[in-house]
């Protein structure tokens, strides 16, 4: 899968790491701040509260959100990636690199009020404007493209959880069954509303409830999701050209923000615990 892909990548160039490209997002459900600011702490440190959560500390200085709550994770993995992006920090606090974080503030202070059957609902509301299901008539190239690149991982998902979603070329889209959402939304009622926030930010980002189950059950990886989820772009691209810099800038963004947001909801389902309570540079 993704031969043509391949092709595609050429305009990419090397990759880099993700830490260090992920640029301000305009996606992100709930910023930590509205500007840069020093950083105006030396060490970062995990602690376990009470009934078992986990708190970050900024030297002595308990971690808070936005909203003025207790900074808090369900569980200690999560406590250390988060600490892990306070700790990658240098001379400036850069808020917009630090997906994970802000998607614990929004999970923490649920800025919109809303609950799980709120939030599944919203998820499945993408499938009835998938970006897999929504297809060309022309150009063939395109069409034969969409066809080898986004059917197998349709039909997938419908073997996976035993649904029809089908595709359409009308401007409608495809009409999904009452019985393929009712299948969705009962797989949705087993996440816990932190993997819900998790995942639903991963549906933004793709614009694809396909290609967004499809990664979090390791079916696709982050790269192979975010290539599918442009590939009428990158074949526009091909096509046409592009602004180098700028068709990087938003590739590495797309993948900073998606590889954050499917870790959120894998993280937010970790009840293990690990040993090491201290970060170190």
């Amino acid at each position: 899968m993704l031969r043509s892909l391949v092709r595609l990548r050429s305009h990419f160039g090397n990759a880099h790491a993700l830490s260090k490209v992920c640029p301000r997002s305009q996606h992100a459900r709930y910023s930590t701040a509205l500007a840069d600011r020093r950083k105006f702490y030396q060490d970062v440190s995990i602690s376990q509260g009470d009934g078992g959560i986990y708190e970050i500390n900024l030297d002595r200085r308990k971690l808070k959100t936005p909203g003025g709550k207790l900074f808090t994770v369900p569980n200690e993995a999560l406590a250390i990636a988060v600490a892990t992006e306070w700790d990658a920090q240098r001379d400036t606090l850069k808020f917009y690199t630090m997906h994970l974080t802000t998607l614990c503030n929004t999970a923490l202070d649920n800025p919109t009020q809303r609950n799980e059957d709120q939030m599944i609902g919203a998820a499945l509301k993408f499938l009835e404007t998938d970006t897999v299901c929504y297809r060309v008539d022309e150009p063939h190239a395109l069409v034969e493209l969409q066809k080898n690149e986004w059917d197998p991982v349709l039909h997938w998902i419908e073997n996976r959880y035993n649904v029809t979603i089908g595709s359409s070329s009308n401007i409608l889209g495809p009409e999904i069954p009452n019985a393929t959402k009712d299948t969705f939304r009962q797989h949705l009622n087993s996440y816990n509303f932190w993997s819900l926030t998790g995942l639903e930010y991963v549906i933004t980002q793709l614009k694809s409830v396909v290609l967004s189950m499809a990664m979090i059950d390791r079916h696709l990886n982050v790269e192979q999701a975010v290539l599918l989820s442009r590939l009428e772009e990158e074949y526009q691209i091909q096509s046409w050209g592009n602004v180098e810099w700028a068709h990087d800038y938003d590739m590495y963004e797309l993948r900073a923000r998606t590889a954050a947001g499917a870790l959120f909801v894998h993280l937010s389902s970790e009840s293990s615990t690990i040993k090491r309570k201290l970060l170190q540079d």
